[in-house]
C-alpha cells in the first residue's frame, strides 16, 4: 500500500478519524504494521491518505479478529507486485475456520456453565454444585 501524502494531519487527527488511540498508532508503528511517517520541520509526525487507509485496514482486520501476524501477511500480499485475491481468500478462509472453532468452544462453555448452574441450589448450604464441578478429577468429566 503506497503511503501518499495528499492530505497532511497529525497523529491526533489520524486517531480521531480512525477512532484509534494515539498509543495504538504508535504501537503499530513500533511493530511495523504502520510505516513511520515523515516528520515536520518541528519534529511532529505527519500522516497522509496512505496512513489513513492503512490504519483503517488494520482496524477493520483487528475488529474481525485477525492476529497481528495475519494482518502483516495480508498487508504484504497487498503490497506485492501482483495482488492475488485467491491468496487473500485463502487467508480469510483459514481465519473463518478458526473463528468457527472458537464459536464452538464458546458454545460448549456456555452449555457446561448453564448445566452446572442448573444443578446449583443457591442456598446457604455449604455444598455447591459449581465448586464440585470445578474440583472434579479430569477422569470424571
Amino acid at each position: 500500500m503506497d503511503i501518499k501524502m495528499d492530505i497532511k494531519m497529525g497523529i491526533g487527527a489520524l486517531a480521531k478519524r480512525t477512532r484509534c488511540k494515539v498509543e495504538t498508532i504508535r504501537y503499530y508503528e513500533q511493530t511495523g504494521l504502520m510505516p513511520n511517517p515523515p516528520r515536520s520541520s518541528g519534529g511532529h509526525r505527519v500522516y497522509g491518505d496512505g496512513h489513513l487507509k492503512r490504519l483503517s485496514f488494520i482496524r477493520k482486520a483487528r475488529t474481525l479478529g485477525f492476529s497481528m501476524d495475519n494482518i502483516k501477511s495480508l498487508l504484504a500480499l497487498m503490497e506485492a507486485d501482483h495482488l492475488s485475491c485467491g491468496e487473500v481468500a485463502e487467508k480469510a478462509e483459514l481465519h473463518l475456520k478458526d473463528v468457527r472453532q472458537r464459536i464452538q468452544a464458546l458454545q460448549n462453555m456456555e452449555q457446561t456453565l448453564s448445566l452446572t448452574l442448573a444443578d446449583c441450589h443457591r442456598g446457604s448450604n455449604p455444598e455447591c454444585a459449581i465448586i464440585d464441578f470445578f474440583t472434579q478429577d479430569a477422569d470424571d468429566d
